[in-house]
């Protein structure tokens, strides 16, 4: 590879609400973080589809655009996967996708290389590895001359939930020039732009040099360019992850890559041209219950089953059952059902659209159940809240090996503490000692303490609360290891 290319950096856009696939996805947990019964979360996968492409190109450090309320999911999940050096940035609060990618192209800048960005959502399915690098192959080649590239998915049907590109002319080869994007058409339209042969599915992920992209969003949308530069150059290490500045932050607008730059390009008067590689290679955006659907293997009856699950006399079903759950499922079709320990959906899967109409009612309702699971992940492990009463609470805490819970109290609650496998360390006001397995102890209200795993496996602990008020804004933290005192 001739030396004057510059490198690849993945950008990982990690964004989401979590409403398109509740229960499952949540506010503080959305899709990206999920593997769907498979090996690896939407995340990783995003992430590991990367690898092999340094066969034709150097690719460089992920870059990682996330809430900061996810950077320790994210963290972690890129170390399951032994991504190390990826630069995650935590963005204030949500802006979407254009000033996430100012953010991105900024810090790829910001050693003084010029650097190749491909941005890829990290929430969406690509079956086929292979043909996704081969796109990135020719894709790369566009974005080193300067171009801006987006990557069209070849239409498997008439569909009215995606943007289309138009492709002009019949160029040959994989890089094909844009004549414009249109939005999201009816039926009709669909139907005539899938069999013209001349539209492809606008899948939202690009490639474009740092520099090309800073220029772009300078020149259509200064007022996100001017707030994220603000932002970036008042930012501030914590830890592992790189803080833009909140208050300058905030003043960006919120605006796609497609409304704030794609769409204006084909007919704009500035030196920057944008092409698409076509790329079909199983892709979907997950962006419903039947979308999942559609990208699962099925059985002999139509129906796709993650987790236990018994089928009798039904077909083109989805049944999603987390572990520790059986579900069975007799004389339906074409259904969505999701089991997960706090929360039920039962579905027409022709439907599974309307969740998010769903979800948004339930904020008012039921809103704890739309921003988390039972199961909640800190960055030292996670605790299931498995019972719960009039002045009591039973949780099943798992810390990792390593790791340690803040020094902390609590105004309104006392804590006793069961260790059910491994060894725990327990600092309880001036004392430090250790628990084994079926030893316990007590905290009482008011008392200062912390819990660590010293121990090279999980440390499992039942803790029982007892109070007046047992909510987590309850916790008073002198002490932390991850920067949240």
């Amino acid at each position: 590879m001739p030396a004057s290319h510059p490198p690849l950096r993945p950008v990982l856009l990690c964004g989401g609400a979590g409403t398109r696939l509740w229960p499952l996805s949540r506010a503080e947990y959305p899709k990206q973080f999920l593997a769907f019964g498979g090996a690896h979360t939407l995340l990783q996968a995003t992430v590991l589809r990367t690898r092999g492409l340094e066969r034709v190109v150097e690719v460089g450090d992920a870059i990682v655009v996330c809430q900061a309320d996810h950077r320790f999911i994210a963290a972690q999940q890129l170390t399951e996967v032994g991504v190390s050096g990826a630069s995650i940035l935590l963005e204030p609060e949500g802006r979407n996708t254009a000033p996430a990618l100012t953010l991105a192209a900024l810090q790829a800048t910001s050693g003084g290389q010029d650097s190749v960005l491909l941005a890829m959502p990290a929430d969406h399915i690509v079956q086929d590895v292979d043909a996704f690098q081969a796109a990135v192959a020719h894709g790369y080649a566009g974005a080193c001359d300067g171009a801006m590239v987006t990557f069209g998915i070849v239409p498997q049907h008439a569909e009215t939930g995606y943007g289309y590109i138009r492709c002009a002319g019949d160029a040959p080869g994989p890089l094909r020039d844009v004549a414009g994007f249109v939005e999201k058409p009816d039926a009709a339209t669909a139907e005539a732009y899938v069999a013209s042969g001349e539209y492809l599915w606008n899948g939202g992920i690009f490639m474009v040099r740092a520099s090309r992209w800073l220029a772009a969003i300078e020149c259509f949308r200064p007022d996100i360019h001017a707030a994220c530069v603000a932002a970036f150059a008042g930012a501030v290490r914590d830890l592992d992850f790189i803080r833009p500045d909140p208050g300058a932050f905030s003043a960006s607008p919120s605006d796609s890559i497609d409304y704030a730059v794609m769409e204006r390009l084909p007919s704009a008067r500035i030196d920057l041209p944008v092409r698409v590689v076509p790329l079909d290679a199983g892709w979907s955006d997950v962006g419903s219950w039947d979308a999942l659907f559609n990208s699962l293997p099925r059985d002999g009856q139509g129906n796709v089953t993650v987790g236990d699950c018994v089928l009798s006399d039904t077909d083109d079903t989805l049944v999603h059952a987390e572990p520790g759950r059986l579900v069975a499922v007799v004389g339906v079709s074409g259904l969505v059902v999701v089991v997960t320990p706090d929360a039920v959906l039962v579905a027409d899967k022709s439907r599974s659209q309307s969740v998010k109409d769903l979800v948004a009612g339930l904020r008012t309702t039921h809103a704890a159940l739309t921003r988390s699971h039972r199961k909640v992940h800190r960055p030292w492990g996670w605790y299931d809240s498995i019972d719960s009463g009039d002045r009591f609470q039973v949780k099943r805490i798992v810390v990792q090996p390593g790791a340690r819970l803040s020094l902390q109290m609590h105004h309104h609650r006392a804590e006793h503490w069961v260790v059910v496998r491994g060894t725990a360390q327990v600092t309880r006001g001036q004392e430090t000692f250790l628990l084994a397995e079926n030893e316990s102890t007590f905290i009482p209200v008011g008392e200062r303490h912390s819990l660590a795993n010293p121990g090279k496996v999980p440390l499992e602990i039942i803790e029982v609360q007892s109070g007046g008020y047992l909510g987590e804004d309850d916790i008073v933290r002198f002490e932390d290891s991850y920067g949240r005192s």
